[in-house]
């Protein structure tokens, strides 16, 4: 695990207890990392702005990201690392970047795709089809919190193809439920 990693895992540890949050963070590290290692980017840092990317959500549910800043340069991240963190809020008026469009694309599509995962009788990302999550997207009683409309329009910003993109993240996080990192807190299970 590099320093860059444990470093962001520590922050956010002091800010977040909820384990679900917690898994959140990580599952929205993995695709971050993931998209990053394919679009040819620092796989360190698109990981760690995803590992911190609700560091602020616990203690400000209702005025998240907002407090994501002071936090992140309290403890020694820039001014662009605060600033692509707080990109992934729904309402942001400035053009994205890619790892922002990025950020913001793969946010709640984990979450959606765990949830998928989850209802299946073996609760494996492995066996987890793209059709399944296309017939959930569908379904809008499931993960009724999750904004389908912003799944779909950010993976449009980014130029991906959405199923494309249901089964990069899927692929991204079957892989890494089986590194050690990400043994301690297990995503599904």
């Amino acid at each position: 695990m590099s320093d860059t990693r444990e470093q962001a895992w520590q922050l956010l540890r002091q800010h977040v207890q909820s384990e679900v949050l917690l898994k959140h963070c990580l599952s929205v590290e993995i695709a971050m990392r993931s998209y990053a290692d394919k679009f040819g980017e620092d796989v360190e840092y698109w990981g760690a702005v995803g590992l911190l990317h609700d560091v602020d959500f616990e203690k400000y549910p209702n005025d998240h990201p907002n407090h994501a800043r002071e936090i992140l340069t309290a403890a020694g991240y820039d001014n662009q690392f605060a600033t692509d963190v707080e990109s992934h809020a729904r309402e942001w008026q400035q053009e994205r970047t890619l790892l922002q469009k990025t950020l913001l694309a793969v946010d709640e599509l984990t979450g959606f795709i765990i949830a998928c995962a989850l209802v299946r009788p073996d609760k494996n990302l492995d066996n987890l089809e793209v059709k399944s999550v296309m017939k959930k997207m569908k379904d809008k009683a499931f993960a009724r919190a999750v904004n389908r409309e912003t799944i779909t329009t950010s993976a449009e910003a980014m130029n991906v193809d959405f199923k494309e993109h249901v089964e990069f993240v899927t692929k991204a996080l079957a892989q890494a439920v089986k590194m050690p990192e990400y043994q301690e807190l297990p995503l599904v299970g």
